[in-house]
């Protein structure tokens, strides 16, 4: 069986912890490790292969990831330049398989603490695949949630796929006993899928085969931008699950959480006595009830109950609980007025290491850049800013126009607006330095690439 990981989503309703460079799959929410990486973990024990659908500018957040679990899994990549929903991202991820392989599609950022029950369920649902059914995962409902679209069974047959309801719908399908939660997992043959994304959604069928037919690289899937542009923007649901005669669902009691919303991750957080949940950064007085997150500075709260506080160093949420779906609006404003603070955090990632923002100031930038062994930046020029480079620590190979030399710890350089420059380490240890940028425009998008060893863009972020 080959497990297909989901791994799109912007990240508007966690925000300021997630970002749509660093959605909640990738945020180390749970202990030390990821949603992402527990879903590696969950699966890699039922599945022999894995297939990671991707962001193309989160391929290196997975890959790292990856390798900082230890776990004996080497997976393929199909990587998006733009989401295009999951019909066509289950579609090319199958294209990439044989038409017998079973797949189990599971989204990459949802919680499941019930193991065992997990592989039971899956198990079941591997039987029914083989005999060529579509099958999909009831959660078992809790309370009447009215954030999550309901199944309503008959036994293991689907009677319908019902939308999100209103309280007193979602009470009724609480109370009736054969309504389930939406998972957003299944598990069916590859071909099956395929057969039926041709009948039921065709012109998503069409485009994607003829994205992938363009791919000559199949380890690592790169599909084009006017290619996934192409492609129809739509569910697995509303493209097949809701029209095939094929499908079937599993009822499962397995521990499941999508961590939807903040209110959802209190639920999920250990809490102390007070039921704050446990910060070592947070001083409580008095307080009660209340998600506290924040690593950068100390939290003091005072004589406060059900709130959200999450502090994440560039950003501040302050809400009630029950009222964190509305985090969205948050992030569509800041969207209207094109603020980097609704895609980027303070740390960012790049496929040879990272950056982070320790001042932004009009006229000025200070950033800690991090260059991984073996890696260097684009070969590029900028047209409005001059910068200064000071190493902390390993040796950076430095070229500047037609000159290359070695930078080591508390040497520095300087590279004048419109000089062409790289950055580079040749070492066996992470090079650590201080970039000021000075200059009347310090943005992302003033970087002019000449030569890339990542196919990046050659203007832009």
């Amino acid at each position: 069986m080959t497990n297909i990981i989901l791994c799109g989503g912007s990240g508007t309703r966690l925000w300021p912890m997630s970002r749509t460079l660093m959605p909640k799959q990738f945020n180390k929410i749970f202990g030390d490790k990821s949603l992402f990486q527990l879903t590696l973990e969950r699966n890699i024990s039922l599945c022999n292969d894995t297939v990671i659908v991707s962001n193309t500018e989160q391929y290196l957040i997975a890959k790292g990831q990856l390798n900082d679990i230890n776990i004996d899994c080497d997976p393929s990549y199909i990587l998006e330049p733009i989401g295009r929903n999951t019909a066509p991202a289950i579609a090319l991820a199958c294209m990439s398989l044989d038409v017998d392989s079973i797949v189990l599609v599971t989204p990459s950022d949802h919680l499941i603490k019930d193991k065992l029950s997990y592989e039971k369920v899956v198990n079941k649902a591997k039987v029914l695949a083989e005999k060529g059914y579509l099958v999909t995962f009831g959660i078992k409902p809790t309370f009447a949630e009215t954030g999550f679209g309901y199944i309503e069974a008959d036994g293991l047959d689907v009677k319908a796929f019902h939308e999100k309801p209103d309280k007193l719908t979602a009470i009724k399908y609480l109370d009736a006993g054969n309504y389930y939660w939406n998972s957003g997992m299944f598990c069916f043959k590859a071909g099956v899928f395929l057969e039926e994304l041709l009948t039921y959604a065709p012109q998503i069928y069409k485009t994607s085969k003829e994205a992938f037919d363009k791919v000559s690289q199949k380890e690592t899937i790169r599909i084009d931008y006017d290619s996934m542009i192409n492609i129809p923007d739509d569910s697995i649901d509303y493209a097949v699950m809701e029209k095939s005669l094929k499908v079937k669902v599993i009822p499962s009691d397995i521990g499941w959480s999508d961590v939807g919303s903040f209110d959802a991750l209190y639920d999920e957080l250990d809490k102390d006595n007070s039921g704050n949940t446990i910060n070592d950064n947070h001083i409580s007085i008095d307080s009660k009830n209340n998600l506290i997150i924040g690593d950068n500075r100390l939290i003091a709260s005072i004589d406060i109950e059900d709130l959200i506080i999450i502090d994440s160093g560039d950003a501040l949420l302050i809400s009630k609980k029950g009222s964190s779906q509305k985090v969205k609006q948050v992030v569509s404003k800041l969207k209207e007025q094109n603020s980097n603070l609704a895609h980027t955090h303070l740390s960012v990632y790049r496929p040879w290491g990272t950056y982070t923002v320790l001042e932004d100031t009009p006229g000025y930038k200070i950033k800690r850049i991090v260059v991984n062994p073996g890696k260097r930046l684009s070969l590029q020029k900028h047209y409005h800013r001059n910068e200064h480079w000071v190493v902390v620590s390993g040796t950076a190979t430095v070229t500047v126009g037609d000159t290359t030399k070695l930078i080591r710890p508390n040497e520095s350089t300087y590279i004048k607006m419109g000089e062409v420059h790289r950055l580079a380490n040749d070492g066996v240890i992470p090079v650590v330095l201080i970039e000021v940028q000075v200059g009347e425009y310090t943005e992302e998008d003033d970087i002019v690439r000449l030569e890339d060893d990542y196919m990046r863009q050659k203007e832009g972020k």
